[in-house]
């Protein structure tokens, strides 16, 4: 039977082809050392686990979820806006979702219409352009040069787009080029926001794994007017190793929020309670452990970089997230260096084409394994430069 027609116009997977790859080698008995894909090789921490099993074991969490979400997980996140970012917020403007995710794809179905606009970082995540795609919107990308720092021109769009545009999507700490946004540039995107009428969603899952304390990210929120225009989503998974328990949240204005929760309410029923009376633990008990895995990071990329400097590649410097960022050797493409370490090598790394059309020239590594494979890696690496 035919999948639906909307399903035909997303774009390819690419990485369902590295994953054949992958599986292909590995059948073939060859060693692999897999720094594709951006999820915690640690496990959750312990803390947490004993937060989830507590929540768990409390009756009241054993029926369906509320609506947006929990009372309690609320006033948490309300609590945790205004301690980490100085932004005030009511409970109101705030949203449990099933992982970032969740909000990400689900935003365009609340407010865009067939034929409007949504503007896209190229690279960026590829849940941005198949939500779009899903709700009969129009992608529209922006290129981010490494020349401008990974932040897209705005004074390049032209206005006709931005008359039809619905949302624009921003994602820093930036996947996959771990570059940053400072308020300098928010302040100009919100600007555009408000003359054109249109929704700005920062996705910051990365938001607490910075490598420089005093260069912390920041909230679109700070910026004074801007809650009418903007939402964010952020969430546990990377900030304590929780990916596979599906926790994020957004917060913005309310209008957005309520918007994204009718969506919401009719296809799905809500996070489940016993994580975000976890989650909404962790958020302010679990200090160490974020500043642990936040170092952890730190540490392998720089390990990982000097090493991939010393054999000649140029890395992009990490100022965060869980990647590295990387240009491509040679007249290779993307997927055609990512297929060469993958069968010389046994490494399974990102082909930058996955993440948009400008990206084809780079490939990005996840830091998710410990330093004794990073440098068996980067051993690898030297046998075959």
């Amino acid at each position: 039977m035919d999948v639906s027609k909307r399903l035909k116009k997303l774009p390819p997977y690419i990485f369902a082809e590295i994953d054949r790859k992958k599986k292909a080698a590995i059948d073939a008995g060859k060693s692999i050392i897999n720094i594709g894909i951006g999820d915690p090789d640690k496990p959750t921490p312990k803390k947490i686990l004993g937060f989830i099993k507590d929540a768990a074991d409390n009756a009241a969490n054993h029926s369906y979820p509320i609506g947006k979400g929990g009372k309690v997980f609320k006033q948490a996140v309300v609590k945790w806006m205004l301690k980490r970012f100085k932004v005030s917020i009511s409970e109101n403007e705030v949203m449990a979702l099933i992982g970032a995710k969740d909000g990400i794809t689900h935003l365009p179905l609340a407010f865009v219409n067939p034929g409007d606009v949504v503007l896209i970082p190229d690279p960026g995540y590829p849940g941005y352009t198949s939500g779009t795609i899903l709700a009969g919107g129009v992608p529209y990308f922006m290129p981010l040069k490494e020349s401008a720092g990974f932040l897209p021109d705005l004074e390049a769009i032209p206005e006709k787009i931005y008359k039809k545009t619905k949302i624009m999507h921003l994602n820093y700490p930036n996947n996959p080029t771990s570059a940053m946004a400072d308020l300098k540039f928010y302040k100009k995107a919100v600007a555009k926001a408000k003359k054109y009428g249109f929704i700005i969603s920062q996705d910051a899952p990365y938001s607490e794994i910075y490598f420089d304390p005093k260069d912390k990210p920041v909230s679109m929120l700070q910026i004074p007017g801007a809650k009418d225009h903007v939402i964010e989503f952020y969430s546990m998974s990377k900030t304590y190793n929780m990916t596979g328990w599906r926790v994020g949240f957004a917060v913005g204005g309310e209008k957005i929020i309520n918007g994204l929760a009718l969506v919401k309410e009719n296809m799905d029923s809500g996070t489940v309670s016993a994580l975000q009376e976890a989650s909404a633990r962790a958020l302010f008990e679990c200090e160490k452990e974020e500043k642990e895995i936040r170092e952890l990071y730190k540490k392998r990329a720089k390990v990982f970089t000097k090493g991939l400097r010393e054999l000649g590649y140029e890395v992009i410097e990490s100022k965060g997230t869980l990647y590295l960022w990387i240009k491509i050797p040679g007249k290779y493409t993307s997927m055609e260096f990512a297929s060469k370490l993958l069968e010389e090598a046994g490494l399974v790394l990102t082909p930058g084409i996955g993440f948009g059309k400008s990206a084809d020239k780079y490939v990005r590594i996840a830091l998710t394994v410990d330093e004794p494979v990073i440098h068996k890696a980067l051993e690898r690496l030297r046998k075959i430069s």
